[in-house]
């Protein structure tokens, strides 16, 4: 995997979404609560294993974060 969901790892391309500055660091907090083992899947539930999840998490808390989602 390249970027925060440039390629994934059976190697489709996704497209990458327009966010502005605190979007970008949304995503990268959460991306590091992955790495590090640390992301959850709502509250207290399961620790995230698939990338895959752990980016569909960031996008949304991201897009919550610019104030797309309510």
């Amino acid at each position: 995997m390249q970027r925060f969901g440039l390629t994934r790892l059976n190697g489709e391309t996704m497209k990458t979404p327009k966010m502005n500055k605190a979007g970008k660091a949304k995503m990268a907090t959460v991306m590091k609560e992955f790495g590090k083992g640390e992301l959850h899947s709502g509250k207290g539930g399961k620790v995230v294993k698939s990338c895959d999840q752990a980016l569909a998490i960031a996008m949304s808390e991201a897009a919550k974060k610019m104030g797309r989602m309510k």
